[in-house]
């Protein structure tokens, strides 16, 4: 299992050292890159604990520099795309360590950018416009350029159903896009992509493919970038009809995502769609149920919608699917079932044997477990009484030789030397016997009727009473061998005994019913 994962691993590492654009693509290019993104995703959770890894070092950092906005801006950026509570959370704290307006103001575009995905568009709104951009340095206002771009898309994806408000929205994008143009370097791979999505959202398609082909032949998968441009290709393959091309592009842009452990998975949500639509049932539930669980760690609403608005859909599909494949299976089974009955009572016969088999090794490795733990206690209580024994002859050989005959006479006399002995023996007894029957003074109890019922003190194991059934169980059923063991006179014994057996629910089996209480081995 170790081996595979790795080797599982060293492809996906491998495909996301880079997979350039294609001009013209097969069948066969879309179906290895799947098998790739169904590779991906498979060990998905390794690469996002990388990331997380990552950001716990930067977070570990931040204990000893709370104030560094350039630390705080740096965690907010890992998180985004990956966890966004998280991302707005380290922003909003930002904007309250910071002091100075203008120091706020990366956290506040930030923050703005973010906040339509969450569904925070008035908040969004209100951030943005409270701005001063006659304040912000060249680097504040391209991200105030940046920050707007995104605000405005996010808000024209929401705003899908009302056409109007789209495109007012989505011009809005456009001119912060235009306007970000300007301050990027030329040549630049920011600047390259950002003029091919200018170009798409401005609708001159041609020079879109040109220029976001050059970004997605340069960047590595594991570029954010790179993710973004396989998918405006795609959107540009659907507008010219390929649909192989467009099922390629969102794949690379879905396998760029995993990559990256990216959690806003739009490309995954819509490939997702299209396989849908191809007739890959499996594969569009597959990966509409991974963008909706990673638009639900990412905290993303918008995606988290536009996933399941879909999954109703295929999972009436997929069911359609298993039920149609159900009908031939039950023909099947009624074929095999034929050959099943024939064949069942020769398993049936073998099983009966083997069942029996097993059972009497059963019985016997249960005799020598049994067997085993008696000697094992025997010699334990020996053991123990040796040692008694040998300590009561020291005793005795100091009291001769000191003289002290008198002393030992009492001592013997007394009888309580005699008494310890015994509690010594009665708690190794109700130990070695309870291990051995675990549930005996339930069994007992069973036996008795509910008001003759024993209940023991707290911490005790066993009485006289069921000391004297455990010698039976355990095969001594001679009253004077009991007798001579519990150190009791016959006639006690004998007293005890009838005793509890008046107390049996049936006394003249309850002697054979003591003998059937089963071990706990």
């Amino acid at each position: 299992m170790m081996r595979k994962l790795l080797l599982i691993l060293a492809t996906v590492a491998a495909a996301c050292a880079g997979a350039g654009a294609r001009l013209s693509v097969s069948a066969a290019d879309v179906d290895a890159l799947l098998s790739r993104l169904d590779d991906s995703l498979a060990v998905a959770r390794h690469i996002i604990a990388r990331r997380q890894a990552d950001i716990d070092r930067l977070t570990d950092s931040l204990h000893a520099r709370p104030t560094d906005a350039g630390l705080l801006l740096r965690i907010a950026d890992r998180y985004t795309a990956f966890n966004n509570d998280s991302a707005m959370r380290y922003l909003q704290a930002g904007m309250v360590a910071m002091p100075a307006a203008d120091a706020r103001a990366p956290f506040i575009l930030r923050l703005a950018s973010l906040l339509p995905l969450s569904g925070f568009t008035e908040t969004a709104l209100d951030l943005f416009g409270g701005v001063d951009t006659t304040r912000l340095s060249v680097d504040d206002i391209r991200l105030y350029h940046e920050a707007g771009r995104q605000m405005y898309s996010y808000m024209a994806a929401f705003a899908a159903s009302n056409p109007a408000l789209h495109r007012q929205l989505s011009s809005l994008a456009v001119e912060h896009q235009r306007r970000l143009l300007t301050l990027l370097p030329r040549g630049s791979d920011e600047h390259t992509f950002n003029l091919g999505e200018y170009y798409l959202e401005s609708g001159f398609r041609g020079k879109a493919k040109v220029t976001l082909e050059q970004v997605n032949d340069k960047l590595p998968l594991t570029s954010n970038m790179k993710a973004r441009a396989a998918h405006h290709l795609s959107t540009l393959a659907r507008a010219e009809g390929d649909s192989l091309a467009y099922t390629y592009y969102l794949a690379q842009a879905a396998l760029s995502d995993v990559c990256a452990a990216t959690r806003e998975m739009a490309a995954l949500q819509e490939l997702g769609h299209a396989l849908y639509t191809q007739g890959d049932l499996d594969r569009a539930y597959s990966y509409l149920t991974a963008a909706l669980a990673a638009a639900v760690e990412c905290g993303a609403p918008l995606r988290m919608i536009e996933s399941s608005r879909s999954l109703p859909i295929i999972e009436q599909a997929k069911t359609e699917q298993i039920v149609a494949k159900q009908r031939i299976i039950m023909l099947a089974l009624v074929i095999m079932a034929l050959l099943a009955v024939v064949l069942g009572v020769l398993i049936y016969m073998l099983r009966r044997e083997m069942r029996h088999q097993a059972d009497l090794q059963h019985h016997l490795r249960q005799a020598n477990r049994i067997k085993d733990l008696y000697i094992s206690q025997f010699l334990n209580m020996c053991s123990v009484y040796m040692d008694k024994l040998n300590q009561f002859c020291k005793i005795v050989n100091r009291k001769i030789t000191a003289g002290k005959v008198d002393d030992l006479y009492k001592l013997t006399k007394s009888g309580k030397f005699v008494e310890e002995q015994s509690r010594d023996f009665y708690d190794v007894f109700d130990s070695a016997f309870i291990h051995l029957y675990p549930d005996f003074v339930e069994r007992v109890n069973d036996l008795l009727r509910p008001e003759a019922r024993i209940v023991l003190p707290e911490g005790e194991r066993l009485n006289t009473d069921l000391r004297i059934l455990a010698f039976m169980r355990l095969g001594i059923d001679d009253s004077s061998r009991i007798a001579q063991v519990l150190n009791y006179s016959l006639n006690t014994i004998y007293a005890y005994r009838n005793r509890i057996k008046a107390r049996a629910v049936s006394r003249d089996t309850f002697e054979a019913d003591i003998m059937r209480i089963p071990s706990g081995l």
